[in-house]
């Protein structure tokens, strides 16, 4: 595990029937919970491991509007609207702080796309601060490269990956919710075609709603019912820092190294961009739609060929019975190997960037299983041809950040309500007829 995430007791009775199940408890099935039990909704979060035991406790910690797909900046300005206010509203410690976001680099071409983007942005409301070279310098002091400019989003911040989806789910269950960890979901009940329960390792609860957020595992658990979710599972790597006399006091971005201080001292860190792939059946069956990404973003990207994925893992082939064990319950929580030759380059990057650090040390890093879609745009959406279910899913390395928007609007779509946002961009379809399916934007 990254870091000892919080511990979040269970519910004490598993009930028969609710008029909603969530399954999956990172950041963003864990806030739909939150959303659902705050409208009054009788809800069920279900975790087959611990909640925020993946990806969502894995991750930078970054909350993020700068630098967005412009689809995703309405959800993500809302999302951040509630990072705000969940501490107070829950009286849950989730780590948010407004810390404000530095970017810095010597290519031209960076900063023309800050630019560009931040004309766009300003349509939406926000604005971030275009840096000049001298600027740049001063908002990054002790750094030895001649910045050539930067950006800074001073309205953007950070929050605790180990603390935020357990604060949510914990807040959840205060209003009402219950929670089960270490209980897999192995799959709908469906009655006249539409969903009318979840049969889980524990028994069936019988619900009409189900909101899919299962990250890496969603493409395979919507095969099981003939659904088509083309999904690309990316492996990332972040680390920790042993505590330090810190000499850089803003979350930052450069492109040798990305890192956010903390408040001991140490620093969580990665190098943007990388990571690794580890195919099986599924990365075969939509290697196709995933081509361009894939090429446009070879040469960050490490492949890794072996048979263990087709037959362990998300990726694997196989079907399962519900009242047989299920892929969800083998592996309880995916922790991939860390890419330590990345690790390495990253401090090294650092120990340049910044002499002060020099004698910075490594204290423990990590591998995450990332969910992406084919334009790196997140399905929040009902599924057409299966009514009852809503997918949440594909948030494509940057959804902890996103995290609460993507919550709100996944209850809103599953109670019938208005949602906060439009919610088209983000729909099932384009994924499998092509209609919208654009290019992925700025990440």
């Amino acid at each position: 595990m990254p870091a000892p995430i919080r511990y979040v007791q269970d519910s004490p009775y598993f009930p028969p029937e609710v008029d909603v199940v969530v399954i999956g408890a990172g950041i963003a099935g864990a806030a739909a919970a939150y959303e659902l039990a705050k409208k009054g909704v009788s809800v069920v979060l279900i975790e087959k491991g611990l909640v925020g035991g993946e990806q969502s406790s894995r991750n930078w910690g970054w909350c993020r509007q700068q630098n967005r797909d412009e689809r995703e900046l309405p959800l993500i300005i809302y999302a951040l609207q509630r990072w705000d206010e969940l501490a107070g509203e829950t009286g849950e410690e989730l780590g948010f702080r407004r810390s404000g976001l530095v970017y810095a680099s010597r290519n031209q071409d960076d900063i023309n796309a800050w630019e560009k983007w931040n004309q766009m942005a300003k349509t939406y409301g926000f604005s971030s601060e275009i840096l000049t070279a001298a600027r740049a310098k001063e908002m990054t002091p002790g750094s030895t490269t001649a910045w050539l400019g930067g950006v800074h989003s001073p309205t953007d911040g950070h929050a605790e990956p180990s603390l935020a989806a357990p604060g949510l789910a914990i807040a959840a269950q205060k209003l009402g919710a219950k929670v089960f960890q270490q209980c897999a979901v192995r799959g709908l009940d469906i009655s006249g075609g539409r969903v009318s329960g979840v049969w889980t390792e524990r028994g069936l609860i019988k619900t009409a709603r189900v909101i899919c957020a299962g990250g890496a595992w969603t493409s395979m658990f919507c095969r099981r019912h003939g659904i088509d979710l083309p999904l690309g599972n990316v492996i990332g790597t972040a680390f920790r820092t042993k505590p330090i006399e810190q000499a850089i006091a803003l979350p930052l971005y450069t492109p040798g190294f990305a890192c956010r201080p903390q408040m001991d001292g140490s620093y969580t860190m990665s190098v943007s961009g990388r990571g690794r792939l580890e195919p099986g059946a599924q990365g075969l069956r939509y290697a196709r739609q995933f081509y361009p990404t894939f090429k446009a973003r070879r040469k960050n990207l490490t492949l890794n060929l072996g048979l263990s994925p087709f037959f362990n893992g998300p990726e694997a082939f196989g079907r399962w019975q519900m009242d047989g064990t299920s892929p969800f319950e083998k592996i309880r929580i995916l922790d991939p190997r860390p890419d330590m030759a990345m690790v390495q380059e990253g401090i090294d990057a650092m120990r340049k960037e910044y002499p002060a650090m020099g004698k910075i040390q490594l204290e423990q890093a990590w591998g995450g299983m990332i969910d992406s879609t084919p334009d790196a745009v997140p399905v929040i959406s009902h599924v057409g041809k299966l009514p009852g279910l809503i997918i949440s899913a594909g948030y494509s390395a940057h959804g902890f950040g996103i995290g609460p928007g993507a919550g709100r609007l996944a209850a809103d779509l599953a109670n019938g309500d208005t949602p906060i946002v439009d919610a088209t961009p983000y729909r099932y379809e384009r994924l499998v007829d092509g209609s919208g399916l654009n290019a992925p934007g700025m990440m």
